[in-house]
């Protein structure tokens, strides 16, 4: 069982799919980083000083104590945070699509199938011409 579990571990597309998952979620990191930090201030800019990542919708307001303190949170529909990942999304989508661009310019088009030999004459046309030349001699 060991010996199997061993072979499954070592198995080239295994150690593949670990490295892709991991690299994807530093991509994924530095995504989010991107997006945070360089696209959604200046969107936000544009649109009047729009905080993405504060829009919500207040079903209900928090709860307060005579100290100011949070006793009970505020139920909130965020979808603020819904826009930035859908964003989030976009850009990776991209770059993937690009990066599979690239990837499909540098592999070598596949050959067109060579073009089927003229099958030649038949073979009732080889004996044809055979009976005609002895028919001349």
């Amino acid at each position: 069982m060991w010996k199997e579990f061993k072979d499954f571990i070592l198995r080239g597309n295994v150690l593949e799919l670990a490295v892709a998952v991991i690299v994807a979620g530093a991509f994924g990191a530095i995504v989010t980083s991107f997006t945070n930090d360089l696209i959604m201030p200046p969107l936000g800019m544009l649109l009047g000083g729009v905080d993405f990542a504060e829009l919500a919708f207040t079903l209900q307001a928090a709860e307060m104590n005579d100290a100011g303190e949070v006793v009970k949170d505020a139920v909130q529909i965020r979808y603020g945070a819904f826009i930035q990942k859908i964003v989030d999304f976009l850009i990776i989508a991209f770059a993937i699509f690009m990066l599979l661009k690239a990837y499909k310019r540098t592999q070598q088009p596949e050959e067109a199938p060579a073009p089927a030999p003229d099958p030649g004459p038949s073979a009732e046309d080889l004996l044809t011409e055979i009976r005609d030349l002895l028919k001349n001699q």
